[in-house]
């Protein structure tokens, strides 16, 4: 059998899930950025969950980048404390948005403080040990859920929608993260998608589950037109309430599941994507 060319175009382009990288480290850190609040954790990389409890501060008001900066560094610090912290000369962190992200570039600020627009993230955080990657929070909690959760061992294409304040969505092919998809901004019955299908949305209209569900299997069945998958996996809070509302979303071609990682999932994404940056970046300089 003839062996790949390792100069080739496609072997340059290798994505951060690919066979031929080295190993993983054991354990990465993982920072989840929210409207309300900012969490971090030590992540077991072998299996996908946390080491210890979360850490959590409150997201300062207003949330500016450097603020927000501060408590990134305060809530690392405090993780790199614990015993069983990864070593500042191993350390690899992940740190999530809400907003379009593109190599550690804030490129959108529709959930978060206008002054983060062109915010370069690799200059913000500079001060931080180790090497840090970011991206936005529905493809952490989708790569998480991909590589460890209802997704796990799936080939091909899965989609995570995430349902809270507003609607973000996460598509992974064979455990490579496609970023920034933005699918809840997708123009759905006459208006943006998430002002209609979030988790929020369903609160203001006071809309039973039954009915929800049968909202959100329109929408899905709209996103379905456009990027076939073959699961979607339903995360955000409500994801907790997934039997009052998922039995009336039928009729898809896609298997349609809960998130399993929930409120970790951001941490855990996080935590995997940064590890398999910082080894991609190896690989290709090599």
């Amino acid at each position: 059998m003839t062996k790949p060319d390792k100069k080739a175009p496609a072997t340059e382009s290798l994505g951060p899930a690919s066979a031929t990288l080295p190993d993983l480290p054991k354990r990465a850190i993982g920072i989840d950025v929210g409207g309300t609040g900012i969490k971090g954790g030590i992540v077991n990389l072998r299996k996908g969950t946390l080491i210890g409890d979360r850490f959590r501060i409150p997201t300062p008001k207003p949330a500016t980048p450097e603020a927000v900066a501060e408590v990134i560094g305060q809530i690392l610090e405090e993780l790199l404390g614990r015993e069983k912290a990864p070593s500042r000369t191993d350390l690899v962190v992940g740190v999530t948005f809400p907003a379009i992200v593109i190599d550690n570039v804030v490129l959108t600020a529709a959930n978060i403080d206008e002054s983060w627009l062109d915010c370069d993230t690799t200059k913000l955080l500079q001060h931080l040990p180790g090497r840090v990657a970011t991206l936005n929070d529905a493809d952490a909690a989708g790569l998480a859920e991909a590589r460890y959760g209802a997704g796990a061992g799936r080939a091909g294409t899965v989609m995570m929608v995430t349902l809270g304040t507003g609607v973000g969505s996460a598509l992974v092919h064979d455990g490579v993260l496609v970023p920034n998809s933005e699918l809840g901004h997708l123009e759905f019955e006459g208006v943006v998608a998430e002002t209609k299908v979030s988790a929020s949305a369903r609160e203001r209209a006071d809309q039973p589950w039954d009915e929800y569900g049968e909202t959100l299997r329109r929408y899905l069945k709209h996103v379905e037109r456009i990027q076939p998958v073959g699961q979607f996996i339903i995360g955000g809070g409500v994801s907790k309430r997934s039997e009052d509302f998922l039995p009336y979303v039928t009729g898809l071609r896609a298997e349609v599941v809960p998130a399993v990682l929930v409120n970790n999932a951001g941490i855990v994404g996080a935590a995997l994507y940064a590890a398999e940056q910082a080894r991609l970046a190896e690989v290709r300089a090599a």
